[in-house]
């Protein structure tokens, strides 16, 4: 049986999930070090900045709105409502939270909103699936 795009989407949306934590881990232990990031970390750490700061801030980002779009997802796939509408907003929501990524890293003014609004239309269309 063939995956859907909705359920293909949403597999390579948690690749990219992990993919940030990789990469905000690694920013995180430039500007913290080894011994922060290996330790109990019972104190918080200093405010990261530039890229690493920027790459935590997309992953945070990522994982707020993931809960809504595996929730659709699985709702869509769960009720059979998956037509070109859904495909098309899973298809949007990942496109676009994978270019949120060097978007945001890059520090590029406005592109980031925009993709982010981007990502959240695919959420929308998800939803609408639902009504």
């Amino acid at each position: 049986m063939a995956m859907s795009i909705e359920m293909r989407m949403l597999v390579w949306s948690v690749v990219l999930g992990l993919v940030q934590i990789a990469l905000a881990a690694a920013g995180s232990m430039t500007q913290r070090g080894l011994g922060w990031a290996a330790g109990p970390r019972d104190q918080p750490g200093p405010p990261l900045t530039g890229v690493p700061g920027r790459l935590d801030r997309a992953r945070a980002n990522f994982l707020e709105t993931f809960p809504f779009f595996v929730a659709l997802v699985l709702a869509v796939l769960a009720l059979s409502r998956q037509n070109a509408h859904t495909a098309l907003g899973a298809q949007l929501y990942f496109w676009a939270r994978l270019v949120y990524v060097p978007a945001y890293a890059a520090g590029i003014p406005y592109v980031r909103t925009l993709v982010w609004a981007v990502s959240i239309v695919g959420l929308i269309l998800l939803l609408a699936a639902l009504f």
